[in-house]
C-alpha cells in the first residue's frame, strides 16, 4: 500500500486503485463517450451529406479526436483527476506526489491511453497494470501519475498539522520550482507521522528534511524557527499556489485564531515585531520572546484530542 497525501493535505494513506475499479471506471467513461461520439457522428452525417467523401473523412477523423480523446483530457483537467467513472467508483487520478495533475498530466494520459486502451481494446492497459507496483498503466508512468482510491474509512485520515498563524506568508517569497515530488511527499508523511515519532528520530528526520527542502529552495532554515515548522509552513505555502492556480483566489489560510492578546497558539511565539504576511529575510533572525502562559480553559470546553491546534509541542 502505498501512502500519499491529496494536494489539499486532507487524507493520509490513500490506496492505489485496483485493476477491476480501474477497469470498470475506463469502461463507463468509453461507454459515455461513445454515445457522445455516434451523437456527433449522426449529426456531422446529416448536416454534411452535400460535402464530398474527403471532407467527409476529415470530419470524421476530427470528430473522433475531439470527443474521444479531447474529451477525456478535458474532464480530467477540470475535475482535478476525477471522470465521470471514477466519481462513480471514488477513484481520481493524482501525481506520484499526491498531488492534483495539470494539464499536461492528462494529456500525456489521454495519448498514451489512444494506444493502449482504445487501439489495443486495453489489453496494454491491463498487462501494464498487473506488471506495476502500483497499478500504474503506461500513461500514467509517461505522466507521473497513480489512479487512487478516495474512498476510505474516517479512521484511517491523517492530521497534517497547520503551521502556526504567525508563519503564514512568510516564505510567499521562495522558488519551489526545484523541489521534486518526492521530497514533498516525505516531508508531508512526516508532518502527519510526527506525533508517533520518538522525539529524538522526530528531531533527527525533521532536521535532514529541513536541509534538503532550504537547498532546494536556495534559502535556509531560519535559526528562530523549529525545523518542522519551517516544513509545515513550506508545504502550507506550496498549497497555497496550487489552491490560487486550481481555483483562483486566495484560499483560506490558518488554522485557528489569530495570535494576540497574550495568546500563543500551537506552543511557538512570534516575534515581537512580525505580523501575518511579512515576508522579509531580515526576519528570519529575530530572537523568539520567552513563551507567556496560556490562560486555562472553562471547563468543558476541552479538546477531544489533547493535541495543539497545529500539531507542534512548544520548544524545550
Amino acid at each position: 500500500m502505498s501512502e500519499l497525501v491529496t494536494g489539499e493535505a486532507v487524507a493520509l494513506e490513500l490506496r492505489p486503485a485496483k485493476l477491476p475499479s480501474r477497469a470498470l471506471a475506463v469502461l463507463l467513461d468509453l461507454v459515455v463517450a461513445m454515445v457522445a461520439y455516434l451523437v456527433v457522428g449522426m449529426v456531422l452525417v446529416v448536416s454534411t451529406a452535400s460535402l464530398d467523401e474527403a471532407a467527409q473523412m476529415a470530419l470524421s477523423i476530427a470528430s473522433f479526436l475531439l470527443v474521444l480523446v479531447g474529451g477525456p483530457i478535458a474532464v480530467e483537467t477540470f475535475s482535478h483527476g476525477r471522470s465521470l467513472g471514477k466519481l462513480a467508483f471514488g477513484l481520481r487520478v493524482v501525481r506520484d506526489d499526491g498531488g492534483p495533475i495539470r494539464f499536461r498530466h492528462a494529456l500525456v494520459r489521454g495519448a498514451i491511453g489512444v494506444v493502449e486502451i482504445l487501439m489495443t481494446l486495453g489489453v496494454v492497459a491491463c498487462i501494464a497494470s498487473l506488471v506495476s507496483a502500483r497499478g500504474r498503466r503506461l500513461g500514467d508512468v509517461f505522466a507521473g501519475t497513480l489512479v487512487v482510491r478516495e474512498r476510505i474509512p474516517a479512521g484511517r485520515t491523517g492530521f497534517v498539522p497547520p503551521p502556526p498563524p504567525w508563519l503564514v506568508g512568510r516564505f510567499a517569497g521562495l522558488d519551489l520550482s526545484a523541489v521534486p515530488d518526492g521530497l514533498w511527499l516525505a516531508v508531508r508523511q512526516y508532518l502527519t507521522r510526527m506525533p508517533q515519532l520518538d522525539p529524538q528520530v522526530s528531531a533527527g528526520m525533521a532536521q535532514r528534511l529541513a536541509a534538503d527542502l532550504a537547498g532546494r529552495t536556495g534559502a535556509s532554515v531560519p535559526p528562530d524557527l523549529p525545523p518542522a515548522a519551517f516544513l509545515a509552513a513550506v508545504v502550507h505555502e506550496r498549497q497555497s499556489r496550487e489552491a490560487r492556480q486550481a481555483f483562483g483566489g486566495d484560499p483560506a489560510v490558518g488554522g485557528g485564531p489569530a495570535v494576540g492578546g497574550g495568546h500563543v497558539v500551537g506552543g511557538f511565539a512570534p516575534p515581537a515585531d512580525l505580523r501575518p504576511g511579512d515576508a522579509h529575510p531580515s526576519e528570519f533572525s529575530v530572537p523568539v520572546p520567552p513563551v507567556p502562559p496560556v490562560p486555562a480553559r472553562p471547563p468543558g470546553n476541552e479538546p477531544s484530542t489533547g493535541r495543539p491546534a497545529t500539531g507542534f509541542v512548544p520548544p524545550a
